[in-house]
């Protein structure tokens, strides 16, 4: 539920799920709830300060991601000075990996490996930022429920539900921080209101004195360190020949970028990334070329899903197209059947 933009599930990516926040306090007794028809600019503003909270605040915590019976935890350690900002998160569970993130800059540490992976790229977040700017479209396909109050990682914390308006995306259910609006346990939850998957702060800091210098040292320091930068050309779907016949209910295209290989003995040649978000979800639509080899084992509609994150394959003449989000497999199914080759 980490959202950044890393190539990993398949042909190399799998998005993760983040947080949101809020700036209109809403105060109930604990255990009412109240349905709330919250015009555009309130339910903006709700998202815009847990938006700003998680980013222009220091803190540091130890986060739980849960899916399935499957349990992850990792530290997470976030400055900033009101300019800029620093993060680094390290694995606690399973294979060793740091991640440190300064602006847009993003360096993976595989300690096994002895390998370093940067990047430079626009991030949906960390956990427990989801927005990169208050959208707001989100009002037209979220309502606002507002749950009351519950105690999470020792903090007293408002909770609100976002219901969505139809069956193209997933709902959640956010615990907030009363005084500072940073998000400290979401959930996201199925049409059924069953939970798909859950990140939650086990212990919390706010406003840590974290020493900005000392993570980007910490960042810089790849002594030892075989350094690897994939080859990330930024493009747009029109540029490499792609379109979408229609555009699916609320989701904007956010970035589109290639990766390119730079080895000519390899087949697999380069891949287009296609991001789409309608301010809370996020679909991913990867384009190749089709390569009997590596893809005669997969059926031509392929389905996969873990948590709240569905994949679903297919071949398009000579593409193959695999989408990638946390949204229904019918919603994945309408942006692989909308995409459309220009030329």
């Amino acid at each position: 539920m980490i959202r950044l933009l890393p190539w990993a599930l398949g042909l190399g990516l799998l998005l993760n799920a983040s947080a949101a926040r809020a700036q209109n306090e809403v105060r109930l007794p604990a255990g009412t709830s109240q349905v709330t028809p919250v015009e555009g600019a309130s339910i903006s503003r709700w998202l815009m300060r847990l938006h700003d909270a998680a980013r222009l605040r220091s803190y540091a915590g130890t986060f739980v991601v849960t899916v399935g019976d499957t349990l992850s935890t990792s530290r997470i350690w976030h400055a900033c000075d009101g300019q800029q900002q620093i993060e680094r998160v390290d694995t606690l569970t399973g294979a060793a990996r740091s991640t440190f993130r300064h602006n847009d800059q993003v360096m993976t540490f595989l300690p096994d490996r002895r390998v370093v992976i940067s990047e430079s790229r626009d991030s949906l977040g960390l956990f427990p930022n989801l927005l990169n700017r208050a959208d707001s479209s989100i009002a037209r396909f979220y309502r606002l429920k507002t749950l009351g109050q519950e105690r999470v990682a020792g903090l007293d914390s408002e909770v609100v539900q976002l219901v969505p308006v139809d069956a193209l995306r997933f709902g959640y259910k956010v615990w907030t921080e009363r005084e500072s609006g940073v998000v400290v346990k979401l959930q996201t939850l199925d049409p059924a209101r069953g939970v798909l998957e859950q990140a939650a702060f086990s212990e919390l800091q706010l406003n840590e004195p974290l020493n900005m210098a000392k993570l980007v040292a910490q960042m810089n320091n790849t002594e030892g360190y075989q350094i690897k930068r994939p080859e990330l050309v930024k493009t747009t779907a029109a540029q490499e020949g792609w379109g979408m016949k229609a555009q699916v209910a609320g989701f904007k295209p956010m970035a589109c970028h290639k990766r390119v290989n730079m080895d000519p003995s390899d087949r697999k040649g380069s891949t287009l990334q296609w991001v789409f978000s309608d301010g809370l979800a996020s679909v991913s639509l990867f384009i190749e070329s089709f390569d009997a080899a590596r893809h005669s084992n997969m059926v031509r509609h392929d389905k996969f899903a873990r948590g709240a994150t569905h994949m679903l394959t297919h071949r398009l003449g000579p593409w193959w197209i695999t989408a990638v989000g946390e949204v229904p497999t019918q919603t994945l199914a309408i942006f692989v059947q909308g995409l459309e080759r220009k030329k």
